[in-house]
């Protein structure tokens, strides 16, 4: 559920489909797809995974799809029939998802298969590709090569999600329901006292202000943090 850097809105993938938050209330965009991955790659170029709706045209899975125009309309750029990515994430240097396997593109339609010693829950990569996060049930391992090598990242707590704000920003929620940051890339973290319950997504940006906002997706809808996890209130008109 990150910004669309094009119009600054919010958008969630859902099993219903993909919605943009205008004033705090979600309107749906697009077609009926059931999203299990989903990434903003550009301003209005979005990638996701997973199963069309009925009547959409769309194959099942879907593979790899993208929009250019913020979600109105799709394409199938790779593996229709074959992928249905559950964690996917994007850079400057490509896509990376796992559908049981992890893989890599450049450019969305050629793969390349990896080797990684645990499965990812969730990927996340900075926005210039350099460093890319995934969280695993043995802990948060961590690549420079665009999923190529992967090590385990031992400051990092426990984590179930992680999303980076910009090269050097991380955060991501704790297996507690806490909220930990890094801003070093990932060399030191802090824990935040707050706990949300039932996050189902998380994303970070920075405001025109470069303060940090912190995004995340609980039972009771988006809630928000501008002060690194240390408080959250609704997503409202933002």
């Amino acid at each position: 559920m990150p910004r669309n850097p094009g119009d600054g809105k919010v958008y969630l993938a859902t099993h219903q489909g993909l919605f943009r938050y205008n004033r705090g209330i979600p309107v749906r965009v697009g077609p009926i797809v059931n999203m299990m991955g989903f990434t903003i790659a550009w301003p209005d170029r979005f990638y996701a995974s997973g199963h069309p709706g009925a009547g959409v045209n769309l194959p099942g899975p879907v593979g790899l799809m993208e929009t250019l125009d913020a979600g109105q309309t799709w394409s199938v750029l790779s593996r229709g029939k074959w992928f249905d990515f559950h964690a996917l994430t994007s850079s400057h240097k490509g896509v990376l998802g796992c559908d049981g396997v992890l893989r890599s593109s450049f450019d969305g339609e050629v793969w390349r298969q990896l080797t990684i010693a645990a499965r990812p829950s969730s990927l996340a990569a900075s926005p210039d590709g350099s460093r890319v996060l995934a969280t695993t049930a043995s802990g948060v391992m961590f690549s420079t090569d665009q999923g190529s090598k992967w090590a385990r990242l031992p400051a990092a707590p426990p984590l179930l999600l992680a999303a980076w704000a910009d090269n050097s920003t991380a955060t991501g929620v704790t297996r507690t329901g806490h909220l930990a940051v890094t801003t070093n890339a990932g060399t030191t973290w802090t824990t935040a006292k707050a706990r949300v319950q039932s996050t189902q997504a998380i994303s970070a940006s920075r405001t025109r202000h470069g303060t940090l906002e912190i995004l995340v997706v609980t039972d009771s809808g988006i809630q928000r943090s501008l002060d690194s996890g240390a408080s959250f209130g609704p997503l409202g008109t933002n």
